[in-house]
């Protein structure tokens, strides 16, 4: 495809967002404050990323943005409060993976909405990779020469996460199921719990965000075996990923982020968030904060963003089931 019609394809897209944008104000929408569940804690990783989008966001929607963190049971409880609440574009969800994609699979019974049935998949503002971690004093100092490790004293190295069932944990026994070794869990109750065990020399492995153990990385506290996306992150350049092994070919398990409406919210709503999102994320100073906390962004909308999710869901499912995960 040409330059040109390139650029005619996005100027005549932005026109049309502007255009949807416009017709949803002149019909009084936002008239209020919006409220942007996050389903965790203040503070956390998803808290921090949603914070540094809500003043943009805000100006965009020509009202304020403000964030409502309603944490517990791995944002299962945010998420549900979003589910049942109002479809008039005023109670929006800040997501990630765990509790739409990973929580209905491992603790089925404790999840009262069906992420397929009760949202509207809006946008996702970016994605970031986990990473594979090991202690500064492992045998090893490439996935390759782990694999090899892990073969040769099956059921000896051990490798922490966040807890049973969490996309952490998930991701780790993908890696294990693609490697075809035998290393053991131990859960934790918080990632940077897991951190200071691993540099410490308590723990082998974690699989963890990157944006966490990225200082710990530098400072030579704990090696990196690889990023869990498919290219390396501008963030952290000098480390490869995981797939650029020969046994890890096409492992992906990306942490994305996005927005989420109740299902029913009006189109125009959806789509008025939608160019609020394309808009926050082209502000030069956002992207470079996200680059701070290791997150490219990245817009995904509509049946594009639906699609993601199911494979996501697909792929999940098929190694929960071969681990035998479950949330007693």
């Amino acid at each position: 495809m040409s330059a040109t019609r390139t650029l005619f394809r996005s100027t005549a897209a932005a026109f049309a967002l502007g255009a949807i944008f416009g017709a949803v104000q002149a019909q009084g929408y936002p008239a209020k404050p919006i409220s942007l569940i996050v389903p965790f804690s203040a503070g956390g990783g998803v808290d921090a990323t949603a914070r540094l989008l809500t003043a943009k966001l805000g100006e965009a929607l020509k009202q304020p943005v403000v964030i409502e963190n309603v944490a517990g049971a791995a944002g299962t409880i945010g998420t549900q409060k979003v589910a049942r609440a109002p479809a008039d574009g005023y109670t929006m969800l800040f997501a990630v993976a765990s509790p739409l994609n990973v929580a209905p699979l491992v603790a089925p019974s404790a999840v009262r909405y069906d992420t397929f049935k009760d949202f509207v998949p809006v946008a996702t503002v970016g994605t970031s990779p986990f990473v594979l971690i090991g202690k500064a004093t492992l045998p090893a100092s490439t996935a390759a020469e782990l694999i090899k490790l892990a073969k040769a004293q099956p059921g000896k190295l051990n490798f922490g996460t966040d807890g049973v069932g969490t996309s952490l944990h998930v991701t780790a026994e993908m890696f294990k199921q693609r490697a075809g070794i035998d290393i053991v869990h131990v859960p934790y109750k918080s990632g940077p719990q897991v951190l200071t065990d691993v540099a410490g020399g308590q723990v082998d492995l974690a699989v963890l965000p990157l944006t966490l153990a990225q200082p710990f990385i530098k400072d030579g506290k704990v090696k990196a075996f690889g990023v869990t996306s498919l290219a390396r992150s501008p963030s952290a350049p000098s480390i490869p990923t995981l797939a650029e092994t020969p046994e890890l070919k096409g492992l992906e398990m990306d942490s994305w982020l996005g927005v989420l409406a109740p299902a029913g919210t009006p189109a125009t709503v959806v789509a008025a968030w939608v160019a609020a999102i394309d808009s926050t994320l082209k502000d030069p100073e956002i992207v470079r904060k996200l680059g701070e906390v290791a997150v490219k962004p990245q817009v995904i909308s509509g049946q594009a963003f639906a699609d993601y999710l199911a494979k996501e869901r697909k792929a999940i499912a098929g190694v929960v089931q071969a681990a035998g995960i479950k949330v007693e």
